[in-house]
């Protein structure tokens, strides 16, 4: 019933941080489109700062177009504050999306340059960041990576 796929995912079973592929879109023109669920935190357990996901977003939505040009459609925030989407076009899988996502989250952690599109101008809610919670955050996604893996269902 439920048209939404993450809404058919048992959030009790899943243990983060993880890497999940959650939707494969073929579009009516044949285009590929794949949704991963790039999760920071144990859901209903522990929640992301709403300052540092919106940084996180800033950071990564800017790095991630190094790592696959001209495929990123979106990197958004989930709203239950536990992580975030990444939308991609094309065939991609999860490890190539972990290893590069891994990639991605050690720069942030060691950010040291003014965070990307966070002006009056270039943001709706500019001075609503915490980088140094989001390089935390980041940080413990890398070391909980390292731990257990990508696998979404393994502790």
């Amino acid at each position: 019933m439920d048209k939404v796929p993450s809404f058919n995912l048992d959030h009790d079973k899943v243990r983060a941080p993880y890497v999940r592929l959650c939707d494969r879109i073929e579009t009516p023109h044949g285009d590929l489109i794949t949704k991963f669920d790039i999760r920071f935190t144990q859901p209903n357990v522990a929640y992301l700062d709403s300052a540092a996901m919106h940084t996180i977003e800033h950071i990564v939505a800017e790095l991630s177009r190094d790592y696959w040009p001209g495929e990123v459609v979106d990197f958004s925030p989930m709203g239950c504050k536990t992580g975030f989407y990444l939308t991609l076009l094309g065939e991609h899988s999860t490890m190539g999306v972990a290893a590069k996502m891994e990639a991605i989250l050690k720069r942030l952690a060691s950010w040291d340059q003014p965070i990307p599109g966070a002006t009056r101008r270039t943001c709706g809610n500019w001075q609503f960041h915490d980088l140094e919670k989001a390089k935390a955050a980041a940080r413990a996604w890398v070391e909980g990576i390292g731990k257990k893996g990508y696998d979404p269902f393994i502790a």
